[in-house]
């Protein structure tokens, strides 16, 4: 089971600490089923970039990044060397703790 943390840059917004968190789902799963917006516009294919998330801790219990991945992130607002799409982050088995950043999701308009 996991423990995540998710911060979020925009003002106003606590941290939020969740636990018990089982594997083979997404950091995008796992933020919509606890009330935590995240936008998903591609509905979770790796199709957009809407649901970028900076990986601030935790790597190691996702998958690599893929090309296809690294395209879209490329198009997001602001990428960093830690950006990663909230969908293709999918909890390995095991157990660990991930802490997440959302980006400010009020600035997206129409994306």
């Amino acid at each position: 089971m996991y423990t995540i943390k998710f911060t979020f840059e925009q003002k106003g917004l606590e941290p939020v600490i969740l636990k018990d968190i089982a594997p083979d789902q997404s950091i995008l799963e796992v933020a919509l089923d606890n009330n935590i917006e995240l936008h998903h516009n591609c509905g979770m294919v790796c199709a957009c970039s809407t649901c970028h998330i900076y990986l601030q801790k935790g790597e190691e219990h996702v998958p690599e990044i893929t090309d296809r991945e690294e395209d879209f992130i490329d198009r997001a607002r602001n990428p960093r060397i830690n950006s990663r799409l909230g969908c293709q982050c999918i909890l390995e088995d095991g157990e660990g703790t991930l802490e997440v950043s959302v980006p400010d999701q009020s600035l997206i308009h129409g994306e």
